[in-house]
C-alpha cells in the first residue's frame, strides 16, 4: 500500500472517559500512516497497533442523546425491518455499543436481539424498554459462532478492525449454509473523507476506511452477494446489505466504479490537508487573539481529531456535549474539560464550532433556547 498521509503523537483512543487533566494530557499516543491500495481502493492505517486501543466500560461513544441522530436511528431501523421482513426474528449485532439500535430493532419488529460489545453498560437504554434483548460484554469471535441470527448487524465497527477480510470471513463462516441470512454493515464513507479532506474523521481507532467500491469488493471476496449499497446521514455513512453468495456472477453497481476518483483524491490529499489545517489554525487563533471565546460543540472523536491535528490547547478552553455521561471528563492529549451545554449561559462563547454539520440546526436551537447568539460554524 502507498502511504499518502502521516500523523504522529495522536491519542490512541478518542472516546475514553478521562477523569483528570493530568491523565488526559499524559494519555498514550500512536502514529497514523494512511496507505492506499491502488488495486481495490482500500485505505488503512498501516502503523496501527491493536494493543494500544481500549474498548471497555469507559469507552463512551453513543450519539443517542441527539434528537437528530435518534430520528435517523429510528428511521433506519424501520426501513431495515420493512425491507427484510424482520418480525419475530432473531437479530445478532456485533459491536452494539450501548444497545440503542438493537433495542430499536427488537421493539419495532417484535424481534429478539443478542448484542456483543465489551463497552456495553447496563441501564443505558433511555426511552426504550430493552425487553427482548440480551448483551454479551465481549468482542464477537469464533467462540460465539453457535449464536445464530436471522439478521446480522454491525454498525460503525468494521472501521475499527485492522484485519477486515479475516473478520468478515469469520462472520461468513458463522452463517454457514443458511442462505437467507442477511447482514447489514455501516461504516464511515471514505470517499467524502478523502475528497473533502475531512481531517476530523481521521483518528487512531479508525484503522480501516471504505468507499462503495472497496466495501463491495471486500464483501464479494468474502463470499457475500451485495443486495443494497447506499450512503446515509448526509453521505457520512456507507451502508451495505448482503447475503451468502450462491456462486453465480453478480452485477456491480455503478457507484462501485470509483478507483479513478479515489486515486485522484489520494494524490491531492497532502496539499489539501495542509491548507485546511492552516486555515483552521488561523481562524481559531485570530478569534482567541482578539479576545473572542471559541468553544467546540461535540466532544467525541471528531473533536479529538480536530484539536490534536491542529495542536489547539489554550486557544479553546472548553468543549460541550449533550451526552451527560461525558460531562466532567477531559479530552485526551489536549485536555479540554467537557461541559454540559447549560454551562455556556455563564461562559457566553463568541464562537461555537459544531463538529458535525448534521447537528447545526439542533445546536442553534439549543443555543437560542438559552438566549445565546454566538457565531456558529461547522467543520
Amino acid at each position: 500500500m502507498r502511504v499518502f498521509h502521516r500523523q504522529d503523537n495522536v491519542p490512541t483512543n478518542s472516546c475514553i472517559l478521562l477523569a483528570s487533566l493530568e491523565e488526559a494530557v499524559a494519555y498514550p499516543r500512536g502514529s497514523i500512516a494512511l496507505g492506499f491500495c491502488d488495486t481495490c481502493g482500500f485505505v488503512s492505517n498501516v502503523a496501527f497497533e491493536q494493543r494500544l486501543t481500549e474498548y471497555s466500560g469507559r469507552y463512551e461513544e453513543t450519539q443517542g442523546f441527539s434528537r437528530t441522530f435518534s430520528a435517523f436511528h429510528r428511521d433506519l431501523a424501520t426501513r431495515l425491518i420493512e425491507r427484510h421482513g424482520l418480525r419475530g426474528k432473531r437479530i445478532l449485532e456485533i459491536g452494539c455499543g450501548k444497545g440503542e439500535f438493537l433495542a430499536l430493532l427488537a421493539e419495532l419488529g417484535d424481534n429478539h436481539g443478542v448484542g456483543f460489545d465489551p463497552g456495553y453498560r447496563e441501564g443505558r437504554l433511555p426511552g426504550l424498554s430493552g425487553a427482548g434483548v440480551e448483551f454479551v460484554k465481549d468482542f464477537y469471535s469464533e467462540k460465539y459462532a453457535d449464536v445464530e441470527g436471522d439478521f446480522v448487524c454491525c454498525k460503525m465497527t468494521l472501521e475499527h478492525i485492522h484485519g477486515t477480510a479475516d473478520f468478515l470471513g469469520m462472520v461468513r463462516r458463522a452463517i454457514g449454509d443458511r442462505p437467507d441470512v442477511v447482514v447489514f454493515f455501516q461504516v464511515p464513507e471514505a470517499t467524502r473523507i478523502l475528497r473533502d479532506c475531512a481531517l476530523e474523521d481521521i483518528y487512531y481507532e479508525h484503522c480501516s476506511y471504505f468507499s462503495p467500491g472497496s466495501v463491495g469488493r471486500l464483501f464479494r471476496r468474502s463470499g457475500f452477494e451485495v443486495l443494497h449499497l447506499a450512503t446515509e446521514y448526509s453521505d457520512q455513512y456507507l451502508t451495505i446489505e448482503a447475503k451468502p453468495s450462491c456462486g453465480s456472477p453478480q452485477p456491480v453497481a455503478p457507484e462501485e466504479d470509483d478507483l479513478a476518483a479515489l486515486r485522484s483524491y489520494v494524490a491531492g490529499f497532502p496539499e489539501k490537508f495542509a491548507a485546511k489545517v492552516n486555515a483552521w489554525r488561523q481562524r481559531v487563533g485570530a478569534a482567541a487573539a482578539s479576545g473572542r471565546k471559541p468553544v467546540l460543540w461535540g466532544s467525541g472523536s471528531k473533536a479529538v481529531a480536530f484539536l490534536t491535528t491542529l495542536g489547539l490547547r489554550e486557544q479553546i478552553e472548553y468543549v460541550v456535549d449533550i451526552n451527560p455521561h461525558r460531562q466532567g471528563f477531559f479530552l485526551p492529549v489536549t485536555g479540554q474539560e467537557i461541559l454540559a451545554p447549560a454551562a455556556l449561559r455563564a461562559y457566553r462563547p463568541d464562537l461555537v464550532i459544531v463538529m458535525n454539520p448534521v447537528y447545526r440546526d439542533e445546536v442553534v436551537g439549543d443555543l437560542d433556547a438559552m438566549g445565546l447568539r454566538p457565531e456558529v460554524c461547522t467543520l
